[in-house]
């Protein structure tokens, strides 16, 4: 077990998915509002890096794993132009919010949204060219087992790109962020969303996430091959790239 696993939103002593499923419809309706500012709108730019790492590949069909609000899964459409794309999440107040983004931007007929378990997917095997996944991995409370069900799901060749947030490790980047997720970040959280809990999840998950070479160990560990990551924004955000 990774230690972020054993971290779970509000201290509960309950079943993890239901405790982070629990906290993301709660924040679902600031959500978007909050990760951009926070980010001072950095989190755009890790996404578009994301997916133009997949533009050779030129997936058809694309799945979005722990789609949220679906920035990731609109950004896809409208970058890499596939037949379909399906955004899954364990939170169905995330996911209106998404769907309703998506209907906005008349892209109905290539995304669409369900609810579903990373760890457990309802998909059949070698389903996708492409998987995505932005800031939700980290949430899993199965990592190994999160990992291999989306392996499963890709074709061979299948790639996976994920963006996920991480600890800076040099000075005095380490330091400085440390001061800022630790003070400003829960505190805005707690105004804006009126939930200090999930921003506190926020910055321990990150703490204990793996990242560079352990987390492509990890990957390779679930199968994938042609790993590479990079570190971006000074180490505050991690980009992987995988294959099937």
């Amino acid at each position: 077990m990774y230690r972020q696993e054993e971290i779970k939103p509000y201290g509960g002593d309950g079943d993890k998915g239901r405790l982070v499923e629990q906290m993301f419809d709660h924040i679902a309706p600031t959500y978007d509002t909050l990760n951009h500012r926070l980010s001072w709108n950095i989190d755009k730019g890790w996404r578009r890096k994301a997916v133009s790492q997949l533009m050779p590949l030129r997936p058809e069909t694309i799945l979005d794993i722990a789609t949220g609000t679906g920035d990731f899964a609109i950004l896809s459409a409208r970058m890499l132009r596939p037949k379909s794309i399906i955004g899954i999440d364990i939170s169905e107040g995330m996911m209106e919010i998404g769907r309703q983004k998506v209907k906005q931007l008349h892209l109905e007929d290539t995304i669409t949204f369900q609810k579903d378990d990373c760890l457990a997917l309802s998909l059949d095997d070698n389903t996708f060219d492409a998987a995505t996944a932005a800031f939700g991995i980290r949430n899993f409370a199965d990592l190994d087992r999160g990992l291999k069900e989306i392996h499963r799901v890709l074709k061979p060749g299948g790639q996976l790109s994920i963006v996920e947030l991480s600890a800076p490790q040099q000075f005095p980047m380490r330091q400085l962020f440390k001061l800022y997720s630790h003070t400003i970040l829960p505190l805005y959280g707690k105004i804006v969303s009126k939930d200090i809990n999930a921003y506190q999840y926020l910055t321990s998950t990150m703490e204990a996430f793996p990242q560079g070479e352990t987390m492509k160990g990890i990957f390779e560990k679930a199968g994938y091959k042609d790993v590479r990551y990079k570190r971006l924004t000074f180490g505050i955000c991690t980009m992987y790239l995988a294959t099937k």
